[in-house]
């Protein structure tokens, strides 16, 4: 459930749960709430907070077939697109666990900023799932390829302080997040030139943009993945509590 309250030229959009996933009615609420902020004049920035962000919900993408999983992953891409490339500045505010899809929402926001009890991560590995929503594509370039390759393959979660050294994020704090949060969004906004601030911003969106040109690729792999046997019964595995079964690595030659 997504919730949606103004504070004079900010627009905080707040996961209104303490444990949120990222269904297909939650991600167009969230489309539309940025959409809308978007096409606001009186807005300069957008505060997207969350206290956990467990990204898509496994129960969801266990009943999907293929060609109903290449429909949840455009609606995914479209959402989170659609928050990267506003005009306005995008500043995550972060108090929780943001983890697969959590923390590829995250990456695609302007700014981050933590609490100390935050995690990040990419855990999809564990279940069966690929993390190519824009997690392998975006962290190679966040954090640099070996630690990019550390978090997809062994799951472990970064704490707020590592994922600030690593450069994931942009600040932990120890007050109110949305209000650090916010007040780094009018530092940026009070200061700023509208039009450079744009500019700026889609020039700086093109390099991480580059990562993302294998999105149809990555979409369709990931769907046929999500309809795998192996992933149906990891997925079930996980969500009932059991200990999920040692598979047998593939050969290439």
């Amino acid at each position: 459930m997504i919730e949606v309250e103004r504070d004079g030229e900010i627009q905080l959009i707040r996961f209104a749960d303490r444990v949120n996933l990222l269904s297909i009615e939650t991600l167009n609420e969230l489309k539309r709430a940025v959409l809308q902020a978007d096409m606001d004049e009186s807005i300069s920035a957008i505060v997207v907070s969350m206290t956990t962000l467990a990204g898509a919900n496994l129960k969801e993408l266990l009943e999907t077939n293929t060609e109903e999983g290449i429909r949840w992953l455009e609606t995914y891409w479209s959402t989170l697109s659609t928050l990267r490339e506003t005009g306005k500045l995008v500043v995550a505010a972060i108090k929780g666990d943001c983890v697969a899809g959590g923390n590829e929402l995250v990456m695609m926001c302007d700014l981050a900023v933590a609490a100390k009890s935050a995690r990040f991560g990419q855990p999809e590995i564990i279940v069966g799932s690929t993390a190519m929503g824009g997690g392998l594509q975006m962290l190679p370039l966040l954090v640099g390829e070996k630690r990019a390759r550390e978090l997809a393959f062994t799951a472990r979660l970064l704490s707020a302080e590592e994922a600030l050294e690593w450069g994931l994020i942009n600040r932990v704090v120890d007050g109110d997040v949305e209000e650090e949060a916010k007040k780094l969004a009018l530092e940026v906004v009070e200061r700023s030139s509208p039009q450079a601030f744009r500019v700026m911003k889609s020039c700086l969106n093109y390099w991480t943009n580059l990562a993302m040109l294998n999105w149809q690729i990555a979409r369709d792999l990931t769907a046929f993945v999500w309809n795998s046997e192996e992933f149906k019964e990891r997925g079930k595995d996980f969500l009932e509590k059991k200990k999920l079964k040692k598979g047998r690595f593939w050969r290439l030659y």
